[in-house]
């Protein structure tokens, strides 16, 4: 009601919410309660511990920083109030490298040179080679890259997509 007040009525805005208006009018002179004001301070201890532990600390290892500080609080608070304030811990990745390019195996040669409109059917055959972890033996896709590579193509993945 306080934020549409400059738009509606307090008395139309109160019949509907059935809320008396001495209400409303004793609910904007009163301060916070305390939960609402140990609430802001948490949030600032939040804010500082968030900031000095380089966004990288959850909800767990969080509160035993706070608590070395001073504000003791549940777990769900904690989480309840960096909601509020949008905070969210970075997590990094290890940086892990897909190719090697720096081996002393031969090169195919580019022999499409990126030309991609055949004159006839059969003359291009184009494929990738995607590496996923089959789950329970299983292949997804019309082609199994065989895992030593040395062997080709695994046919039985061809049969109807399985292994």
């Amino acid at each position: 009601m306080k934020q549409w007040q400059l738009h509606f009525p307090v008395k139309v805005m109160s019949q509907l919410f059935s809320v008396s208006r001495s209400g409303f009018y004793a609910w904007l002179g009163r301060k916070p309660s305390q939960r609402a004001q140990e609430d802001e301070r948490l949030k600032v201890a939040i804010k500082a511990a968030h900031k000095r532990t380089r966004e990288t600390y959850g909800v767990r290892r969080l509160q035993p920083e706070l608590a070395a500080d001073g504000f003791v609080a549940g777990r769900d608070r904690i989480a309840h109030l960096r909601r509020e304030l949008g905070l969210r811990c970075r997590q990094k990745r290890k940086f892990k490298t897909t190719t090697i390019s720096n081996h002393s195996l031969p090169v195919a040669n580019n022999l499409l040179n990126q030309t991609f409109t055949p004159s006839a059917p059969n003359q291009v055959w184009v494929t990738d080679i995607t590496y996923s972890a089959p789950r329970l033996g299983i292949s997804r896709g019309a082609y199994s890259w065989n895992a030593r590579r040395k062997e080709g193509l695994n046919l039985p993945a061809l049969r109807c997509g399985r292994a």
